[in-house]
């Protein structure tokens, strides 16, 4: 390679890899000797699924600071707007680039955009790198005995975890070398990320995005609530999760960071080894869905189980706005679609009582929950998403069986049994007894008339019987079995 060759600049291609620590294609460049261009492009090709307008905001507020910890370092972030696979190549030739890196994607589309572009840059002579810097084990690197890809998940982590090894987190580039003359980068603000008119988004201020808020949230996790994970990750009252998963999504923190601290208290006795290892299952379960994404590309829109295809879903649009709004007379599930709204974020097991409320209480088709899901949550991620509704429905790998029904109430007392949960998202139920405010309408006049509760007014009565809901689902299901 020529010295002229040598001074020609690479650029750095992030997409949902948000950081300067362990970043193998920021590293790669920074040790190439050549100068550096960073750049985000924010993809409109309708060929790749656009953000939800929760991810939106968050994506705002991530990109904001790697701006700030690239200028730190003397490289600023160079941001455009188009159809990747024309501005990519845009960029190459007003910048004279001899070589473009970047981390890999396993979202369906994503590969065949990155596959397209990376013949098309090799064409005219520009080399292309790409590393993982997404996942423990890459898809195509964890197979079964037959050569085949996992369908179990239990199994799939045995392999898995084998796998991964103690290799060190690459570290952040302590300096980065700007070529002479920079590109032009769009202004942040004029992408209108923020929500205006309304702003929506005034109660995801608990969180701070960027690589700085991903570590801050992995210490404290560790530092106080990983030792009772294994009880304290189903009571959603409580903080006993790590809330790392839209740290995770934007790549602001690797898998691998997050393994190795969590072995790292485990070693200095800070973590107790059954507790890290239910924690770190959480990462295989993240390792899994993309798994199955990869290999089986048409989850998130077609049943993973074919023999669901003749389900009788029903259109219920008004039973969908209810469970949108959390307006459906079940304390839990509107609990959490509330919390989902304020927070853009819903605790695991609220999760799955408010799909499984959906699916088999108004038997709407799951995909219509992913939809909303994938639009009011800062963690929406396609893998995870698609895999964790055909989860609850029954309808995906090593899912819950379809049978499996959620009692709402059950679920509440069981999970939260003072009810603050259900006091903090639904206020106008928190001045009930305990006993009767996961079943308000169980509740005696005078409970609820000292609460200021009135039912059908101030709180909804239930939008379907539980008993009669379960009856229905069941009995559709009944069916289906019989005309397969």
């Amino acid at each position: 390679m020529t010295s002229d060759h040598n001074q020609t600049p690479i650029v750095v291609w992030l997409r949902q890899d948000l950081r300067l620590a362990d970043n193998p294609a920021l590293t790669y460049a920074s040790a190439s000797g050549r100068p550096v261009i960073v750049l985000y492009l924010f993809d409109t090709d309708p060929d790749q699924r656009p953000m939800g307008g929760a991810s939106l905001w968050w994506l705002n507020r991530s990109l904001t600071a790697l701006s700030s910890s690239l200028q730190a370092i003397g490289s600023p972030l160079i941001l455009r707007e188009g159809k990747a696979s024309e501005v990519l190549p845009q960029v190459v030739t007003e910048t004279g680039a001899g070589q473009v890196v970047w981390n890999r994607l396993y979202e369906p589309s994503a590969i065949a955009r990155d596959t397209a572009l990376k013949a098309a840059l090799k064409a005219t002579g520009v080399e292309v790198q790409s590393f993982n810097a997404a996942l423990l084990n890459e898809p195509w690197t964890v197979e079964t005995g037959s050569g085949g890809p996992y369908k179990v998940f239990t199994p799939y982590w045995r392999a898995a975890r084998a796998k991964v090894g103690q290799q060190p987190a690459l570290p952040a580039p302590q300096s980065l070398m700007s070529p002479e003359r920079l590109p032009h980068s769009d202004i942040l603000a004029d992408w209108q990320l923020h929500p205006t008119k309304p702003d929506w988004s005034v109660g995801f201020d608990g969180w701070t995005p960027g690589e700085a808020g991903a570590l801050e949230n992995l210490n404290n996790f560790l530092d106080g609530p990983a030792n009772d994970y294994a009880e304290g990750r189903d009571q959603p009252g409580k903080t006993g999760t790590s809330r790392l998963s839209p740290h995770l999504h934007f790549g602001e923190i690797s898998p691998r960071q997050v393994w190795i601290a969590a072995h790292g208290a485990s070693a200095t006795g800070d973590l107790n080894e059954g507790a890290r290892d239910k924690f770190l299952a959480e990462i295989g379960w993240r390792e899994f869905n993309h798994h199955l994404l990869y290999h089986f590309p048409t989850l998130p829109t077609a049943n993973f189980k074919p023999g669901f295809d003749g389900f009788a879903w029903q259109d219920d649009a008004k039973g969908l706005k209810a469970w949108q709004r959390g307006l459906t007379g079940y304390p839990m599930v509107d609990a959490g679609m509330r919390e989902l709204w304020a927070t853009g974020w819903m605790h695991n097991r609220v999760r799955m009582i408010t799909a499984s409320f959906l699916i088999k209480h108004l038997l709407i088709h799951w995909r219509e929950g992913e939809a909303w899901f994938w639009d009011t949550l800062l963690d929406a991620d396609l893998a995870n998403n698609a895999a964790g509704w055909q989860w609850t429905a029954g309808t995906g790998a090593d899912a819950s069986p379809y049978f499996r029904i959620f009692n709402p109430f059950s679920q509440g007392e069981k999970f939260d049994p003072k009810g603050d949960y259900i006091r903090r998202w639904v206020p106008e139920l928190a001045r009930l007894p305990n006993k009767v405010i996961h079943r308000p309408w169980e509740a005696t006049s005078f409970e609820l008339s000292t609460a200021g509760v009135t039912l059908g007014k101030t709180y909804p009565r239930p939008i379907i019987d539980h008993a009669n809901a379960r009856a229905r689902a069941l009995s559709t299901y009944a069916r289906l079995k019989d005309d397969a």
